[in-house]
This record gives C-alpha cells, structure tokens and sequence, in this order.
C-alpha cells in the first residue's frame, strides 16, 4: 500500500472509530489503541504534506486561532419557534394548520435541546462550514470551533445530496458540565453557570484547541436546501443517521394532538433522566409538501411549534423600582431584585413592562415577588406574596417626569406605555436611535458598536445619525480604547454603510412601528423615501397589510421637520434613498389588485420563486382560498379540498404554465 492509500485508509478509519464511540455509543477498540492510530496517522501527514486534508482526523484536536469570527449570511434563514404552553393553545395550532392544507396531518415530536443553535453547511459530503444561529440572517463562522466536537462528522456516509444545510444545538451534557466546573473549583475560578451559556460561550473562544477541551455534543433536527429529495421531517432524521449524523432517537411520529401531549407529559417528567438540558417538545407537521403550503410568518413557520414546559419559579425581595427610557422615548419601569438563582442563571432585574401592569399587580418596593423564566430565557414577575408584605407599605407611584431629562411624560390615549416626548433633547432616545440604526439588521456598520456612539454622543462628536457620515479620523482616535487600527475600521464600516439598500435603510430610520418586513413593503411599494414621504395615510393604509397605527406612524414621522432634514443630509451623504434599478427592473403591474393561492408541487419554478414572481408583478400571495382569492395556481399533488373549495367559489384554476404565460 502506498503512503496516499495509508493515509486516507488510516482516515477512514479513524472516522468510523469516532463515529462509533460519539453517535452510537458503541465503541470498538480502546482509546490507547485509537490513540496509538491517531499519532501514526499524524505522522505520516507531517512527513507528507501534500496530502494534507482541512476534514482528516488529525485536524480535529484544534489549533487555529480566530481573532475576529467572520459574519456570514446563511444559506436560508434560521426561523425562531412560536411558543406554546398550555393543550388549548397547541389545539388551536393544529385547527390553524389543518385549515390551511389539505389531507392527513401527521406531527414529529422533538425535544427541545438547551444549547447553541448551529447550522453546519455540506459540500460533496464535506463539511465546509459552520455558523451561529446570529439573528437568523446571518451568523458567525465557527468552524474551527466546530470541528473538534467530535459527533460532528467531517465526512458523509452514504449517498448524500450535493449541498445542503443541517441545523441542530450544541450542548454540554450534565456530566462533561459537572466535570468542567470540579476542575475550575479546583483551580480556584469561579464555576461556570449553567451548562447552556457555557456551550454558547465555546463556540466563541478564540483558541480551537481550548474549545477541544469541553465535553461537547452536537445533536441535529433539521435538514434544509434546494431539491433534497426528502418527503417528510421523519424521513428526513433517518437519512441523517444514515449519513452519520448524531440524531436523538427520541423522535416519535404521531397522528394527533393527543399524541403529541402524551409525549410531552412524558418528557416534563422524565426529562431529568436525559443526559442533557431539554426544556420544552417541539412539534412538526411532517410532511414537506404540506409544511411548504403552511410557509413562514416574518419570524417563525407555521408548520412547527414549540411546547415550553412549566417555567421555574422563585421568590425574592423587590429592592427598587427604575426606569429605563428607550429609543423611540418608550418608558420601561424595571424591577431590581435581591439577586436569586433561577433556571442555572442568577437573576438581578426583570421588566415590569408598565403602569398598568404594576397597578394590576399591586407591586410595591420591598415586596416579596415570584419570579419566572419566561420560556426559561427572559425573567418574568408573575405576582406577589401578600402574606409578607410591609402593613405600612404604600402603593407605587409612576413617574410623571422623564428619569433622564425630567420632561413631563405623556400616555397617548389607549396606549399602555408612558413616552417621554423631548425627542432631541433627551440622552437615551438620541443614543437609542443611533444604536438601532448602526446595529445588524439595520445599516451594520462594522466597526461601530453601542458604547461607541454613547461616547461619541457624551463627546459632542454627533447628535444624530446623519453625523456618523462627517466624522474624521482625526476626530475619533482621542477616544478611549480608539487605536489606529480601530479608527480605520470605523471610518471604513461607516463609508461601507453607504451601500445599503434602501429597505434596510429605512428599516435603520427608526420609524415606530416600521420593522424589518414592514420597510421591504414600504420600500417595494414606494420604491423611494421622496415617494414615501409624500404618502397619505389614506395611501398608505391602501397597501396590503399596513394598518392604521402604521400609516400614522409614517406620516407623522415626515411631518417633523428635523427628521426631513435628517433624511436629506443621509441623501446628500450618499446614503441608498431608493430602490436600486436592477432590484425593480423586472417588477410590473400586470397582476396588480389580485389574490393568488399556491398549492401542489410545482417543475419549472420552486414555490418561493412563484411567490416572488407574483409580488415583484403587483399580485398578492393569500395561504387560503375564500371569496376575495381571484386565481389558484395548482401544482401536481394537490390537495382535494383546495381545489373543490375553488370549483366551489368560482375561483380561476391555473396550471403553472398558464400562470407563467400571464406574465409575458
């Protein structure tokens, strides 16, 4: 046998040996002999480094150094789940879901791992990269980290699709976590919280060989890409096993709601016999065909949901009421609390969310209060014990002043939250509104971050947004912890920032109520901010889906002098005020002031294409039929019901040829 055979023989086996040892749990040789076949392999690689391969065994032991970690878009995003709590609400889900396909529904229970979400990246049945779940648009790339977890396979088993995404958690099972933490009271540092903020903080540690060190597992769920060839989520699970993925085998196929919460009673109480963190079942509909009908909302799918179990609960000493002011001037009354341990996290303040909600509660100032996680992430006060409070206590009384500039606060009729209305003249709002324009989702300037612009905001440097444009090197390099290098960044990430698009600008503007998806509509619709500004609300309450708060909103927005002023010095700044060509080149009217519904298995275009397709013409894309649906674009497998509910309405049938032919 020569070297190159040796070499990649020793690979393929020492792929099989930790595959066994890490996904089955069955391992076959011993670690002095795996140990023994790992050196001779080392070995051979050093003294032949033209077959050096970044996927060999060898490379998983860490090594590479990654100061900054690279953000990168994901291939497709990675949705957040809606949350359950309770039979009826997961009741109602399913009347949602079956309303809207047609057929048999079957679900996929899951548990809901505790750790880092992660999306790996497959090529050729290679692992290429690894990102973070980020914001769900884009993550960042921890791929050296990745590769040292050792039940994440570097190479595929088996007939695979060329290219696709799988998703999964990171975490650290109790027993690596209570090792972990044995060895750093050893040491004499401070143990580590809980096991999910220390699998969270692995994957960001600049040195790979460290993150080689932690116990920790990668268990995946979810496979997504352009043509897979797959038909349902449970079918999809067992490929992944086939190909070496490490799939929990604790998935269960059910044919009703009421089998889903047999499987999630059984888990809430059998969960603390797994080997690590669950906090909850996620529940899918299984068939791919029917999850793509059922589609996503701006944040979720509708084909999954999440069932939370009963969140912990503790009691502790409300110290102090404060208040918070935030961008848009929103006041936040904030609960600060004798510090206590919930959930594996010490808890210190929690939201009281407003006036109302401390007057329904009667919460007072050296109460007792108990505290929850909400969905175990964000602390929660659910109530107080009245059996412990002070006979000489006295109801809270809200602030009638803003904390920050005492200017007299103003509650809008119908509103729950008290606004401080001193919009250019109070700190946080001024400091609020440049953070939210700089920050990922927004105009992501590189370079800059939150406590940055309060320094240059408490320095005079600039009062608003559009100052971030005429700020010198010279300016910023004074500032404290500003470097050369540092300086260049900023200045570079600002100058970048001029190449935006116009709906994420106008996403950066902080419009109050403006979001991510409803600046694309807006952007789409108006295609530029002259437009835009020149908008009624009768106008804007015209657009599908953009209400009444919305179109206020906007237009009182343009109404304020200085924020037209603002706009036209970002314009003047070479900032992207307006749909760039290319991006509307190919939009027309032709099926303006028509619904359509898609359903069935399209060839020539994929599902989101046709969506696409009818928007960037005029159309509007409806997810069931009823009176107002003018067309129904039927693709092969089509449910039954669908398509009598059209004959039924009257409803023009189109096959995708003849829909496609409508726009030439």
């Amino acid at each position: 046998m020569d070297i190159k055979d040796k070499i990649l023989s020793l690979r393929r086996e020492l792929d099989q040996h930790n595959y066994n040892y890490y996904v089955l749990d069955k391992p076959v040789i011993s670690d002095f002999d795996f140990d023994l076949k790992l050196k001779e392999l080392q070995k051979l690689e050093d003294q032949n480094p033209e077959f050096f391969d970044p996927n060999s065994p060898t490379q998983r032991v860490g090594g590479a150094i990654t100061k900054n970690f690279q953000t990168v878009f994901h291939d497709h995003p990675m949705y957040s789940l809606s949350n359950s709590y309770s039979k009826e609400e997961l009741e109602d889900w399913e009347k949602r879901v079956k309303k809207l396909v047609d057929g048999k529904v079957e679900f996929v229970c899951e548990l809901k791992y505790d750790g880092a979400s992660i999306s790996l990246t497959y090529e050729n049945g290679e692992l290429v990269r690894a990102v973070t779940r980020g914001d769900g648009v884009q993550g960042d790339d921890v791929t050296n980290n990745v590769k040292t977890i050792l039940s994440v396979p570097l190479r595929l088993k088996g007939e695979f699709p060329k290219r696709f995404d799988i998703r999964g958690e990171i975490v650290l099972p109790y027993e690596g976590f209570a090792k972990l933490n044995a060895e750093r009271v050893e040491a004499g540092e401070e143990p580590y919280a809980n096991p999910r903020n220390t699998a969270s903080g692995s994957l960001k540690l600049q040195d790979s060989t460290e993150v080689a060190k932690r116990p920790l597992d990668c268990l995946l769920y979810n496979i997504v890409g352009e043509r897979l060839d797959l038909v349902s989520q449970f079918d999809s699970l067992e490929k992944a096993r086939s190909w070496g993925f490490k799939v929990p085998k604790e998935a269960k196929l059910t044919a009703s709601v009421d089998e889903v919460l047999n499987y999630v009673n059984y888990w809430e109480q059998h969960r603390h016999e797994l080997p690590y963190e669950i906090d909850g079942v996620v529940v899918k509909v299984n068939d791919f065909r029917q999850q793509e009908e059922l589609g996503f909302t701006a944040k979720s799918p509708r084909w999954a949901i999440a069932y939370k179990f009963k969140a912990e609960q503790e009691a502790t000493i409300l110290k102090k009421i404060t208040y918070q002011v935030g961008r848009t001037g929103a006041i936040t009354p904030v609960a600060n609390l004798k510090p206590v341990q919930l959930a594996g996290t010490v808890v210190k303040r929690a939201s009281l969310h407003n006036a109302d909600q401390i007057e329904k509660l009667d919460i007072r100032e050296g109460d007792t209060l108990f505290v929850e996680k909400g969905g175990e992430i964000i602390p929660k006060i659910v109530g107080v014990d009245f059996g412990k409070r002070d006979p000489d206590s006295q109801p809270t009384q809200y602030i009638t002043h803003c904390p920050e500039c005492e200017t007299l606060l103003v509650r809008n009729e119908g509103e729950a939250q008290h606004y401080c209305p001193n919009l250019s003249g109070c700190p946080p709002q001024i400091i609020g509104r440049i953070q939210h324009y700089i920050s990922r989702k927004a105009m992501d300037i590189e370079g800059l971050g939150g406590e940055t612009v309060a320094l240059l905001v408490k320095e005079g440097l600039i009062i608003n947004y559009a100052d971030l444009y005429q700020l010198q090197k010279e300016q910023v390099l004074p500032l404290e912890r500003m470097a050369e290098k540092s300086a260049d960044n900023l200045i570079q990430g600002i100058a970048k920032s001029r190449e935006i698009p116009f709906e994420r600008v106008l996403f950066a503007l902080g419009i109050r109520y403006v979001g991510e998806t409803v600046a694309k509509k807006l952007a789409r619709h108006f295609k530029s901010i002259a437009a835009l500004a020149q908008a009624t609300e009768e106008e804007l309450v015209n657009i599908d889906e953009i209400g009444e708060r919305i179109a206020q909103s906007v237009t009182a927005f343009f109404e304020v002098e200085e924020n037209r002023i603002l706009v036209q010095k970002l314009k003047e700044a070479g900032v992207q005020m307006e749909l760039a060509a290319e991006e509307f080149a190919h939009h027309t009217n032709i099926l303006e002031g028509n619904t359509f519904v898609i359903s069935g298995v399209f060839h020539q275009v994929s599902r989101n294409e046709l969506k696409k397709l009818i928007e960037d013409n005029g159309g509007k894309v409806s997810g069931s039929i009823s009176s107002k649906t003018n067309y129904l674009v039927a693709g092969e497998n089509m449910g039954p019901s669908k398509l009598a509910k059209a004959e039924q309405l009257g409803t023009k049938i189109l096959s995708e040829e003849e829909f496609l032919k409508m726009l030439e």
